[in-house]
């Protein structure tokens, strides 16, 4: 393995910078392939930092043109440059300025970091560490300054020049064809919140007014002729935006927020203080080419953004080992938002649906590591589920703890005692332990441990006494680098219901009147009293708690709370249970009864029977069977992926059968009537019809064929036009090769819908898809210099395809390192997130494992990797990783 990967960056080596930056000014002149920078920066020691020591400044591949330090052009020696760092070797002890320009290459730059160009347009990238690839800086979070930035471009081909801040003043550059944009942020920032654009851009704007009274002009920036397209995106901004007066108090403080689309980005979105870069996939949408989970993504992610502005910009964080205090908080803040715009339950669901499928795989990895990392080698590598989807989930846990009107004193304090400066996890819990008097020490391990707690419950009625006791013992499996743990602070909600569904009082001095009871022991057990029979007990409901969780309840107890429980979640998760339970069995040689398996299947057809149009959203959720994916997790070691996809098209074929009539029944019902509108309740009859489609074809896929057919030519909107698509790729032969070349032909004018053409047939689970993707990436649409393009479909394969990228002869692993040394080279971020796909090697059965290990050591081998890439494979690729529960 290579072991020259990276400097190593640990938490407990921070120190203060030695040097601040006060203002910034910036001059930048675009040009296609030598774009000059002018940054002058005004500079003074930091009486925090170390006295008489060198200043250096952070570059990445920057070309040095001249230097001036207080006007005064240096003179070699005076200075060491290189295209990683600058050094000036006595640097005055008061303050100065210094002036330093740069050349830059933006077409020349795939990395997508930095500056460069996108389909003609200019834009930045500086999360995390690109502004160094601008000019040289001190590239780190904790160094705030006031930017002024003048951007200077030709009028023919950047119309529009966008920076930070506020529009200062704009004019034509005499004599020249150029013009000029002098932007000025009065926020305090650090680099990594700097950004620009120009070019040719069309434009949807408002007005809106914020709760103070202040008036700001809000506006979404596209490629012309697609202004039509990013109405909703608009629209959700100024949603967003009295959504967070309401709930957190947070007013806008700009005059202007603008959110610009582009096609070329690593990411999904990057919260510049009031200049937001968006991938254009999160913007664009309209009936016919964007499907309701589209449109649900596009509300939540511009309000992810919008929200950072007080979560991430007005707060930011002292060091990159603290992103979860900007990611975690505001993912939580989206969530919550999604939730009151939409369905609180199915929402709830979706959000652990999604932590399932991401956190807990990487927590079970080699590349588990705790949400506030104490050390990292590529600090790019640490934008994850865990810091992300966790980071949220503790917050959530905290507001369970305390409160609602706790939580919202402890934002309201956080923000007023942190705004202005880079703050830290400790910060964050200062203000709820300031607010509520408590000792939130014991909580922050959540910070520091890594690995998902699993919890056992076992409950033991007592008839003579009537008493119900509930034992509870937490165990958090080794991770790498922390063999062994110190028990969490879990948050359990929960309730009981009889055996014949109705809610039960009962009297517990341990669980709180919001049904909560914290468990921060090993071991625990709380005892209930007056408890008249035996009763079903329904624990962590809503999932108060980012743990696995193990019950000593019957199917037929389970199925109790799937018809009755009051929790939405909770009967979601006990339908999913008793699935997960028939599919493990099945896909590991254990035998199912046909009455389990017609238990399972009647209550379905119960449930569709009572709740499901009174809830279709839900009521999909609850006729979705957990993935294949989801049920190789729950096996955890061994895994044959072969026989858990033969697992679960047994269960789906003998339900749809079961319920054949129901089925049949909501898919004519829930025909599209009316004009599309992608409003939950719409998006909810859509996702039920199509949900029945899916069973009803793998009950019958002749009939279910000819109904998929029906709909793909009549579909009046993307949504059910892909769900029907998506059925005919299961089923081999001439009508699903036909329905890819309509759809192709319909849409080859429309980038972000042939994404979805890619990933349908890169999720084919058939031996011939390997062939298949190979094809696809010579055709003329595919290009791996497109992120989106790449992620759809070698992305797609890799993610979705459990079967064909974990092929028994490795041939899907070999396919993925091939594709992971190409796009190094051109794009190091886009080939290491692609490269955890392998994330689950180590729980496949020996044959694969050998492939994957094999594939994954072709990789290593290689001269010259990336930092990115050699950081992911190194850490894949290491034994001491005891990650399986």
């Amino acid at each position: 393995m290579r072991t020259d990967v990276a400097q190593l960056v640990r938490l407990e080596d921070y120190r203060p910078s030695d040097f601040l930056i006060d203002r910034v000014e910036l001059d930048v002149r675009l040009h296609p392939t030598m774009t000059k920078v002018t940054a002058t920066l005004s500079m003074r020691p930091n009486p925090a930092g170390r006295s008489d020591v060198p200043l250096v400044l952070d570059g990445d591949e920057v070309n040095l043109k001249a230097i001036a330090l207080d006007e005064r052009v240096l003179e070699v020696g005076e200075f060491e440059a290189s295209p990683q760092s600058l050094v000036i070797s006595q640097p005055p002890q008061q303050p100065f300025r210094l002036t330093i320009e740069t050349e830059i290459d933006p077409t020349a730059n795939t990395k997508l970091m930095g500056l460069y160009r996108s389909s003609g347009n200019y834009c930045t990238q500086c999360e995390a560490e690109g502004f160094r690839r601008i000019t040289y800086f001190l590239d780190r979070p904790d160094v705030l300054a006031v930017y002024t930035t003048r951007i200077e471009a030709e009028r023919v081909e950047a119309p529009v020049l966008l920076g930070n801040g506020n529009p200062v003043e704009s004019g034509a550059v005499e004599g020249t064809g150029r013009h000029y944009a002098i932007w000025h942020d009065p926020f305090p920032k650090p680099s990594y919140l700097f950004a620009l654009v120009g070019g040719r851009l069309g434009r949807v704007a408002k007005p809106f007014t914020t709760m103070s009274g202040r008036k700001v002009e809000i506006a979404v920036y596209v490629e012309p002729g697609k202004e039509h397209r990013a109405d909703y995106a608009l629209d959700a901004l100024e949603r967003s935006m009295i959504w967070d007066e309401k709930v957190f108090g947070r007013e806008y403080d700009l005059d202007v927020f603008n959110i610009v689309a582009v096609s070329d980005f690593n990411m999904g979105a990057m919260e510049n203080k009031g200049l937001n870069i968006f991938n254009d996939k999160y913007v664009l949408a309209s009936p016919e080419t964007a499907t309701d989970t589209d449109y649900a993504n596009i509300e939540a992610i511009i309000a992810h953004e919008y929200f950072h502005n007080w979560s991430g910009n007005r707060v930011t964080c002292r060091d990159w080992f603290q992103l979860c205090l900007k990611e975690g908080l505001t993912v939580f803040r989206d969530q919550e938002f999604s939730s009151d715009e939409r369905s609180r339950p199915v929402h709830r669901i979706a959000e652990v649906k999604t932590l399932r499928a991401r956190q807990f795989l990487e927590d079970s990895s080699p590349l588990s590591h705790p949400v506030r990392p104490s050390q990292y080698r590529e600090i790019n590598n640490f934008y994850t589920a865990t810091v992300y989807e966790k980071g949220a989930e503790i917050v959530r846990m905290l507001k369970t703890i305390i409160g609602d009107e706790d939580f919202r004193r402890g934002m309201d304090l956080y923000y007023e005692s942190c705004d202005g400066t880079a703050a830290t996890v400790e910060d964050f819990l200062k203000a709820f332990a300031d607010v509520t008097g408590r000792d939130l020490s014991h909580f922050s391990h959540w910070y520091a441990q890594s690995g998902t707690p699993r919890v056992n419950v076992h409950g033991h009625y007592d008839e003579a006494a009537k008493t119900y006791r509930i034992d509870f013992k937490q165990q958090i499996p080794p991770t790498p680098g922390q063999p062994t743990k110190e028990p969490m602070v879990i948050p359990v909600v929960l309730g009981l219901v009889s055996q014949d569904g109705q809610p039960m009082q009962a009297a517990c001095e341990r669980v709180s009147t919001r049904g909560v009871f914290l468990l921060d022991k090993a071991e625990d057990s709380i005892t209930f009293t007056g408890v008249s029979s035996r009763p079903v007990p329904s624990v962590f409901r809503g999932f108060s708690a980012p743990v696995k969780v193990s019950l000593d309840l019957s199917s037929e107890e389970l199925l109790v709370l799937l018809r009755h429980d009051t929790d939405a979640f909770n009967r979601w998760q006990a339908a999913q249970t008793v699935a997960m339970r028939m599919l493990v069995s099945l896909s590991t040689g254990v035998a199912v009864r046909d009455e389990e398996m017609n238990s399972l299947a009647s209550a379905f057809c119960s449930f569709m029977d009572r709740d499901a149009l009174s809830d279709p959203a839900f009521a999909a959720l609850v006729l979705t069977l957990p993935s294949e994916a989801d049920i190789a997790q729950e096996i955890g070691k061994d895994v044959d992926p072969d026989a858990i996809h033969r697992a679960r098209k047994e269960v789906r074929r003998h339900i749809g059968r079961a319920c054949f009539e129901h089925l049949t029944d909501f898919y004519r019902t829930l025909a599209e009537t009316e004009a599309y509108s992608p409003d939950a309740a719409s998006a909810g009859r859509r996702a039920l019809r199509n949900a029945a489609l899916d069973l009803l074809t793998a009950a019958d896929q002749q009939a279910g064929e000819k109904l998929a057919s029906e709909q793909f030519e009549t579909a009046s909107n993307m949504t059910d036009r892909l769900a029907s698509l998506g059925v005919l790729m299961t089923i081999p032969g001439m009508v699903r090769e036909n329905a890819i070349g309509d759809f192709e032909q319909r849409y080859r004018n429309e980038p972000l819908v042939l994404d979805k053409w890619f990933t349908l047939q890169a999720a084919i689970p058939e031996d011939t898809t390997l062939d298949r993707v190979k094809r696809l990436m010579e055709h003329p649409a595919f290009s791996i210099n497109n992120p989106n393009r790449v992620r759809s479909l070698i992305g797609s394969f890799a993610m979705l395809n459990q079967v064909q990228f974990n092929r028994k002869d490795g041939a899907g692993y070999a396919l993925l390192a091939s594709i992971v040394l190409r796009a190094d080279e051109l794009n190091p971020q886009l080939a290491s997130r692609l490269l955890t796909a392998f994330s689950t090697w180590k729980m496949m059965e020996s044959t694969r494992r050998s492939h994957a290990r094999r594939a994954l050591q072709s990789i290593a081998q290689k001269p010259n990797l990336s930092r990115d890439v050699g950081d992911i494979v190194n850490r894949s690729l290491e034994e001491n990783t005891a990650g399986q529960d």
